[in-house]
């Protein structure tokens, strides 16, 4: 349960250290993240890229394609299990053949390379401390390195490391309070506007998902319908971006709610409690923390892409509504 809790999260995201900055050009570092967060949106690409969390790599194929109609993309898990997303816009598919499972839900938070959401940039700076540091390179390209360090213990800092012409992510990092790298993706290989189209989009899957459960509830968001009863207290400078009801196979309906900062999502699963349920506590795959507890007769989980404790401390404070 916690791996499909885990999945539907991340549809709805290597030194030792920082690298040397100068702290003194906080205009010049918003200003490329302004770029980056435009870039992954507006520009055609494809791309095989890596992604390393604790011991694990995961290589992924991505297609991005932008004309008059927004934004096409389709996106290839190469490792483990088959996994496809397909996205037209702000409408996702996700695609599980080996569970026949297919998802269906509008796009509320990112994925690699397109992590930052242009509209929530203009109140960054309340949590984070944005920095231009040095230049590098990524895939055979040049970038620029700009920072986020976070104001509290409760956020991971991010490192961005962009194209130069074009400000496209080619790297991004997540560090913990210790500088230690909790995750990371990275290109290997990447063409920028050359020869993509949207044949490149085709689901793979389509012809035989025709007959595999279909779940799209996450398609009638309602601001109040995820957490009726149960309030929530999101941590200092998170805002609530949808409350969904959702099914899983074999799973009743739940409740999902989900806050961002601008940069980490956290989501609150509140759903029956089972009669076996599974272990209370918490859990770990790369930067997105995990925990379970039971409350009175539901199960409370918590996924998001912050610390162990923002994560405990969003499980505790998810109580019912004394009636």
């Amino acid at each position: 349960m916690r791996s499909a809790l885990t999945a539907s999260f991340l549809i709805l995201q290597f030194s030792s250290g920082w690298v040397q900055a100068d702290p003194g050009q906080p205009a010049d570092a918003m200003a490329w993240l302004q770029k980056i967060a435009a870039s992954s949106r507006q520009i055609s690409y494809t791309g095989t890229f890596v992604y390393h969390h604790g011991n694990q790599v995961e290589t992924s194929r991505i297609w991005h394609f932008v004309d008059a109609g927004g934004e096409h993309e389709r996106l290839a898990m190469l490792d483990g299990p088959l996994r496809e997303i397909v996205r037209d816009n702000e409408d996702v598919t996700c695609y599980f053949p080996e569970r026949e499972l297919m998802l269906v839900e509008k796009r509320t938070v990112g994925r690699f390379p397109a992590l930052l959401p242009p509209q929530l940039l203009s109140g960054i700076t309340e949590n984070y401390v944005p920095v231009k540091a040095e230049r590098d390179r990524v895939a055979g390209f040049s970038c620029q390195v700009v920072l986020l360090k976070p104001k509290d213990d409760l956020r991971y800092g991010r490192y961005f490391c962009a194209e130069l012409a074009t400000g496209l992510p080619l790297r991004v990092r997540t560090y913990n309070s210790n500088n230690e790298i909790v995750e990371s993706f990275a290109f290997t290989s990447l063409s920028i506007g050359n020869g993509i189209n949207k044949v490149m989009l085709k689901p793979h899957f389509a012809v035989e998902s025709k007959n595999w459960h279909v779940d799209r509830a996450a398609l009638d968001q309602n601001d109040a319908a995820g957490d009726a009863g149960w309030p929530v207290n999101p941590l200092p400078g998170f805002k609530r971006l949808t409350a969904i009801k959702r099914s899983l196979p074999g799973h009743p309906t739940m409740s999902q709610i989900v806050y961002s900062d601008g940069i980490a999502a956290v989501s609150i699963f509140i759903e029956p409690l089972p009669e076996s349920p599974p272990a209370a506590g918490p859990a770990a795959h790369g930067a997105i923390n995990i925990y379970v507890k039971p409350q009175t007769d539901r199960m409370i989980t918590v996924v998001g892409e912050v610390p162990p404790g923002a994560i405990k401390l969003i499980a505790d404070s998810v109580t019912p509504e004394e009636k």
